[in-house]
């Protein structure tokens, strides 16, 4: 492993050089009908790029253990799930999933400056967990996740979010001190996992944003949120493919702002790399959130009673994944959805609306070549958050998860010419 002196000098090198240029947002997007025909996808750009991204496929969270932390320190089982085993990753490849991210909280575990050094049991389990991946066959997404969140809304734990863009935006010097750190974290990640081939994808961080989800400073400080977060992004990129070995020519997994579509497709600088066709665009979808995620309404679509008040159904959802695929898909870009969900409801025509919901979107999603992966927390529960499917610990089903991941691995899968869009509409449930 190289020396921290080392380590400080390619960083050192890295600072000298110039920041990257923000790509064109607004001018390349087409207007957002004018996205694929639905049912084919084939428009996209043929590259090695875009068939990876495709290899990813259907993928599952290991949401609320490893990326857990209370009073500043991550913990495996802090918010109630427990630890995951080999067995939980054998269930989810047999299910039908083929790719699964495993996010990871690192505070509490980084030592000061001028080191940071991770303590070795943080990233020996880390390791562990995605090796259940590794064996079970399915590629797997690690990053860092929660580090980034909330600074600002809570200024008594600002000492816990230390990649606090907020701060980071108002104070150059306070950007550069995070730079730092972040840059001897993902130094030492990805020395660990040097030799592991392409079926460890590195996600550079997430949801990144000042506590406002989008509706915040960013709106206000003529974008200067958007290039820190872009300069952090060239950094994560620069620093693993220093480390060599696998992370040579490894996927990496960028988020723009927040890691909402629209702020992407406007403000993400895609980083500069000195390995073509490996960068990928990670986003979010829960759209909409008063739907998929809170359950405040309990349909969703054109036949729908009880659904959002400004109609946020089949229309908007395909104009905003056609935004993405002509902005980045269209191009080469692979996108992928790195979190996704509809929550349990508890009763029937609620759930024949969320099978709807689900297998609408994910059809949509698969012919616009855009993978998938469901945020799976393990809750117990209807309504608000219920986005469990799995059990964490053995993989078991949890109420009618078999059913619902049943429905996705066979929407996902299904290419027959007479399986569209259209048909899939045309079966809404009846008002």
């Amino acid at each position: 492993m190289r020396t921290f002196k080392t380590i400080f000098l390619i960083f050192c090198i890295w600072m000298s050089v110039s920041p990257i240029t923000a790509c064109d947002s607004q001018s390349t997007i087409l207007p957002d009908d004018g996205g694929v025909t639905p049912g084919t996808g084939s428009n996209g750009a043929a590259n090695e790029a875009i068939e990876f991204a495709m290899s990813m496929g259907l993928g599952w969270n290991l949401g609320n253990n490893l990326d857990a932390h209370v009073d500043g320190i991550s913990n495996e089982t802090c918010w109630g799930n427990p630890r995951a085993t080999q067995k939980t990753f054998d269930a989810v490849k047999k299910a039908g999933f083929t790719c699964v991210r495993i996010p990871v909280t690192w505070m509490g575990h980084i030592d000061k400056a001028p080191g940071y050094r991770i303590d070795k049991a943080q990233l020996d389990r880390v390791a562990e967990v995605a090796g259940y991946a590794k064996k079970a066959g399915l590629k797997c997404i690690i990053n860092i996740h929660h580090d980034g969140f909330g600074a600002e809304t809570d200024p008594a734990k600002q000492g816990y979010f230390w990649l606090d863009l907020a701060a980071a935006a108002k104070d150059e010097k306070k950007n550069q001190e995070i730079k730092q750190k972040l840059a001897m974290v993902w130094m030492q990640i990805a020395n660990r996992f040097q030799n592991e081939g392409d079926w460890l994808i590195f996600e550079t961080m997430n949801e990144i944003q000042d506590g406002k989800w989008g509706s915040g400073a960013n709106l206000t400080d003529g974008g200067q949120q958007y290039r820190v977060l872009n300069e952090w992004n060239q950094l994560c990129v620069d620093v693993i493919r220093s480390t060599g070995g696998e992370n040579k020519t490894r996927y990496i997994g960028v988020p723009g702002y927040v890691c909402q579509p629209g702020l992407t497709c406007d403000y993400l600088a895609i980083p500069e790399d000195e390995t073509p066709n490996r960068i990928m665009v990670a986003v979010h979808m829960y759209d909409p959130w008063d739907y998929a995620g809170s359950g405040k309404y309990s349909e969703w679509g054109h036949t729908g009673t009880d659904v959002v008040p400004d109609k946020a159904g089949e229309i908007v959802y395909l104009n905003t994944l056609n935004r993405l695929y002509n902005k980045f898909v269209r191009k080469g870009i692979p996108v992928y959805l790195g979190e996704y969900g509809c929550v349990h409801r508890n009763n029937t025509r609620a759930e024949n609306f969320r099978k709807y919901y689900i297998e609408y979107t994910i059809k949509a999603l698969r012919d616009r070549k855009i993978p998938v992966l469901w945020w799976d927390n393990g809750y117990k529960k209807v309504g608000d958050d219920a986005f469990g499917l799995m059990e964490h610990d053995d993989g078991k089903f949890i109420y009618n998860g078999a059913e619902i991941v049943k429905l996705m691995v066979d929407t996902w899968n299904n290419t027959d010419d007479s399986y569209t869009q259209q048909s899939i509409y045309d079966r809404a449930p009846q008002k």
